[in-house]
């Protein structure tokens, strides 16, 4: 049994708020916003937990440690600032990956990850 605890109401609002893939560091900070005395130890325990029943869906990048969502949204893509190194949900989906792959073979699962400057970092370099 889970327990509705304020940690963990904590890191749920978090997400919902942010509404785009969240570190286990990010997520800390956010929920300390709220949650004086939160530690990474509970952050970990609760997306372990959130994962099992099913709240949050595993966001995995190439050459990056997992970032965490919550699940259930539309099929979609993620953009990746490599200012700031923030991932956002990039909506969509790509139609023609068949094309893209070699004739005859079955696609089981595909990354597509879209690289540049979010807005919050862009708008900083024009000051």
């Amino acid at each position: 049994m889970n327990r509705n605890t304020r940690q963990r109401r904590a890191l749920r609002e978090a997400f919902e708020e942010q509404n785009r893939p969240l570190s286990p560091t990010e997520l800390l900070a956010l929920a300390s916003e709220k949650v004086d005395g939160l530690g990474i130890a509970t952050v970990y325990r609760t997306i372990k937990s959130l994962l099992e029943d099913g709240s949050l869906a595993q966001v995995d990048l190439p050459g990056e440690p997992p970032r965490y969502e919550l699940s259930g949204k539309p099929e979609h893509h993620h953009f990746q600032c490599k200012t700031c190194s923030k991932v956002f949900d990039a909506p969509g989906k790509l139609d023609a990956l068949d094309k893209l792959a070699p004739e005859g073979v079955s696609i089981a699962k595909y990354i597509l990850v879209v690289y540049g400057t979010c807005h919050a970092c862009s708008t900083k370099g024009s000051k």
